[in-house]
């Protein structure tokens, strides 16, 4: 927690991967995330809500119960957790980081990744400490992992055609409408409605037209 109120986010990554722990609180039942949010250190904060150790997306790759086949290959578990613990958000950044990983742009390969996401998100809304910003993440991503896939069906262009059209701005103002709707349709499809993060961001959005 004092590391975090420093301000140093590459220490906070490094004892995140040594072990620590996000949900550990302090004397007044605060997180470490909860205090460097109160003293505003926000990219301490946004490293702790990002990660994810590698550790729990290598359950995948194994056979689990009575599964033959692990849900995911071991060779796409490093791509995919790029992904995962990426920061940026913005949905361009997310297919320029599929379309980089030979690996993974192929459908196949998203269809496995997407339906591990899925796995991962549900976990997270079920599991004692509920945590719905790292479910919305996991939603979010998959979402953009099965428009990849469709362009990649469908499209000539591929992920080149899909990148276009995320900034492909409407001709009165620039605002790129393809991309807003495919957010908001990301919320709209949140399979959790009880979410309190979820509530929010339809307070949030749907009174604001595109």
């Amino acid at each position: 927690i004092f590391l975090t109120n420093s301000g140093n986010k590459e220490i906070t990554w490094m004892m995140l991967e040594a072990g620590a722990e996000t949900d550990v609180v302090n004397s007044v039942g605060r997180t470490a995330a909860q205090m460097a949010a109160f003293v505003g250190q926000h990219d301490c904060v946004t490293v702790i809500n990002n990660f994810f150790p590698r550790e729990r997306l290598d359950y995948y790759t194994k056979p689990q119960g009575l599964d033959k086949e692990p849900k995911l290959p071991v060779k796409l578990a490093g791509p995919l957790h790029k992904i995962i613990t990426t920061t940026n958000m913005h949905p361009v950044k997310i297919v320029l980081l599929v379309k980089e990983n030979p690996l993974l742009a192929e459908v196949e390969a998203l269809q496995k990744c997407y339906r591990v996401l899925d796995l991962i998100c549900e976990k997270c809304m079920k599991q004692k400490d509920m945590n719905e910003v790292l479910a919305m993440k996991m939603h979010y991503i998959s979402c953009i992992f099965q428009k990849c896939i469709t362009f990649l069906k469908e499209r000539e262009d591929k992920l080149d055609g899909f990148i276009k059209s995320l900034l492909k701005g409407r001709d009165k103002d620039g605002f790129p409408v393809y991309q807003e709707k495919l957010i908001r349709e990301s919320i709209r499809k949140f399979p959790y409605c009880e979410a309190t993060l979820l509530q929010q961001l339809v307070r949030s959005i749907a009174p604001v037209e595109i």
